[in-house]
Formats: C-alpha cells, sequence, structure tokens
C-alpha cells in the first residue's frame, strides 16, 4: 500500500512538474511580428478648409415706433410676409402730465396773444378807413394778426399730437406703426398690452417687429488665422447646414475682414458668402452651417493613407515589402493631403505593397482570419 501511495505522488510531482515547464516554456516564446501591407490607389483628394458660422438675411430691420406709449392693436405676426407701407401696430399713447399742462398753456397763451391781435387789427382797418394811417402802418398789424393765428393753430397741433399722437392738419398719425421695408417678419417680440420706448436722439427705442428679406441670405461665419492667408475673394464654398442633413448649398466668398478678433483664445477672421438659392428653397434665419472652402483639387492622382508615412528629420519615406514581412525603406516625394489620404508624386507605384506602421502578432492574424 505504502508502494502505491508513493508512485502516485512521485507521478504527481513529476506531471507538475513537466507542466510547469510547458507553460513557463510557452510563455517564454515571442510570437513573431506580422505587419500589414496596403497598395497604393487612384483617387481625388480635395484640399479644404472649414468655417463655421451661421445663416442670415443680408438686410434686416427692426421695426420701432415714434412715440412711447401701449401696444394696443397688432396686425400682424411672425413669420408673415408684408409689403413696404404694410399696417403693423397702433400705439395708445399715455400723455405725459407735465408735457400736457405745458401744451395747455402754451396753446390759451397764444389764444390770448391772437385776441389783442384781433383787437389791434380791427381798430388799425377802422384808422385805415379813414385814411388816418397809412397802408404800411397797417399792414404791420395785418401780419402780427396772422402771425397769432399760426401760433393758436401750431399750439392746437401739438397738443392733439401730445394727447392723441395725430395732427389733423397733416393728417399724419404718429401713434401707427407701419412696415418700412418688404420682407418677412422674422420676430414680432411685443404684445397687445407691452409698454415701449420711442425711438428719438438718446435711446433706440422698443423693437415692436424684425423684417428681413428673405430671398437674400448669407453666411456669416470664423475662420482661423492660420486658414484665412489661403482664401481669397471669389472662392466657392460648400454649406453644410446642421438641421437640413443631406443637401449641400452653394454660395460665393464675398468678404474677408480686414482685423481678426479674439474668440476663445484664438484669433478669428469674420468671413462673407452670398448664397445661391432656388426658388423652392426656404431657409430659416439663424441656421448654424459650416462651410467648406475648396483650397485645392486634385482627381485621379495616386494616393496612400498619409498615416503610413514615416518621418526622419527632413526625409519622408515608406516601407514598401520585397519579400514575405521583409521591407526596404523608400524614400517619397507628396503633394496635397485632405488629412486621411495623400498624393504621392514619386517614389513608389501603384503595384508596391507599403507596410501599415501598426503591427499584429500571429495569434492576432490568426483570430482576424479566422473572424473573416
Amino acid at each position: 500500500m505504502k508502494k502505491v501511495v508513493l508512485t502516485l505522488v512521485v507521478l504527481t510531482v513529476l506531471g507538475l512538474s513537466g507542466w510547469l515547464g510547458y507553460y513557463f516554456y510557452k510563455k517564454s516564446k515571442t510570437d513573431p511580428v506580422v505587419y500589414k501591407t496596403e497598395k497604393p490607389f487612384t483617387t481625388t483628394i480635395v484640399k479644404k478648409t472649414v468655417a463655421t458660422g451661421s445663416i442670415v438675411p443680408r438686410r434686416e430691420v427692426q421695426v420701432k415706433s415714434q412715440v412711447s406709449g401701449i401696444i394696443e392693436e397688432l396686425y400682424v405676426e411672425a413669420g408673415q410676409r408684408v409689403k413696404a407701407g404694410h399696417l403693423i401696430a397702433k400705439v395708445r399713447i399715455v400723455p405725459n402730465i407735465v408735457q400736457v399742462n405745458q401744451a395747455e398753456t402754451d396753446l390759451n397763451t397764444a389764444r390770448i396773444n391772437l385776441e389783442n391781435a384781433q383787437r389791434e387789427l380791427d381798430r388799425q382797418k377802422e384808422l385805415f378807413d379813414q385814411k388816418v394811417v397809412s397802408e404800411q402802418e397797417y399792414n404791420k398789424f395785418l401780419y402780427d394778426f396772422k402771425v397769432r393765428k399760426e401760433a393758436v393753430q401750431a399750439a392746437e397741433t401739438n397738443l392733439l399730437l401730445v394727447r392723441e399722437g395725430a395732427s389733423k392738419r397733416s393728417g399724419q398719425v404718429s401713434n401707427l406703426v407701419y412696415a418700412p421695408v418688404a420682407g418677412m417678419l422674422l420676430d414680432v417680440p411685443v404684445k397687445v398690452g407691452t409698454s415701449i420706448i420711442e425711438r428719438n436722439t438718446f435711446n433706440s427705442g422698443s423693437t415692436i417687429a424684425v423684417v428681413a428679406d428673405m430671398q437674400d441670405l448669407i453666411f456669416e461665419g470664423n475662420i482661423d488665422e492660420s486658414e484665412v492667408g489661403k482664401i481669397r475673394e471669389g472662392m466657392a464654398l460648400n454649406l453644410n447646414i446642421g438641421a437640413l442633413e443631406g443637401k449641400v448649398y452653394k454660395a460665393t466668398l464675398e468678404y474677408i475682414s480686414p482685423k481678426g478678433d479674439t474668440v476663445e483664445g484664438a484669433i478669428k477672421f469674420q468671413v462673407r458668402a452670398k448664397m445661391t438659392l432656388d426658388e423652392k428653397d426656404f431657409l430659416r434665419a439663424g441656421y448654424s452651417a459650416n462651410a467648406d472652402i475648396v483650397l485645392d483639387k486634385k482627381e485621379k492622382v495616386l494616393a496612400i493613407k498619409e498615416s503610413m508615412l514615416q518621418f526622419k528629420k527632413d526625409s519622408t519615406f515608406v516601407e514598401v515589402e520585397r519579400a514575405p514581412q521583409q521591407f526596404e525603406k523608400r524614400l517619397v516625394k507628396t503633394g496635397i493631403s485632405d488629412g486621411i489620404n495623400i498624393e504621392i508624386l514619386s517614389g513608389i507605384g501603384s503595384a508596391d505593397k507599403v507596410k501599415i506602421v501598426q503591427a499584429t502578432t500571429g495569434e492576432e492574424k490568426e483570430e482576424e482570419t479566422k473572424g473573416s
């Protein structure tokens, strides 16, 4: 019995030693490095830069009131198309008590002066008829009477304007707000009952509506200082609007700002481009958009992935397979790049197999082959 137990122990120790030896042998063995390759291909490379911005109307007008008061009536709503002179709103004037009192005082004073002028004119008329005074003297009193009469009419008009915002003599009503230009109402920020301030020399006044021509849209954006020297007016732009996927709009660069602004720590230059729209196209103001500005374009050129390039000092080279998993370095001359693909001018041909820098082990390659 003891011999059997001893035999089992010896066999167990030998088996464990053999397994450990095989395990450490496998761990010390390094899998061979296998590099993938890829042939150069023919493609079209477009070198471009991107400007971020938004779609805005070229001409946008804010409609304001000539008088202060409260919105009594609104005759339009946002999204409605209007013509020049279209009635937008009516303002109920809240009279200023001090101004009304002053206007009433001026009117009373003007009427008193008119009564005095009337009496003097009547007296001078009798003397003139009796040929006691000359016609020249009489005309002085007649002129003064007419001036006093005009002063009364002016005082009445001023009082009416202060109270109601209207003038009977001219037929103009300053509390009615009209559209100054034709277009679409982008916004009507006020409601009935809203208090507004008049437009004058000291303040811009309250905006009652915003009118813009939505058939004349432009792209306004910013471009980095590193790219601004590569663009020029007249270049074509491809606009991609985030809210309208699947369609590219055309535009022409028409303005590049001569002065840069600091935006989030970087110097940006403002650019503006005129959009080309069809009659059926309808875009909303304020859409965010990216403009692809084509700096250079080459069709049917030999290219490789830019990640395949290797650099050493001033040299640019790739590794070409001359035998299975045996590579040689070749200097290459490159052309334009779009950030992914790069043009090859010389150094390799379309039949060469170029080494992909990222390597895989034999086990990884075997797993990839099984997976495929």
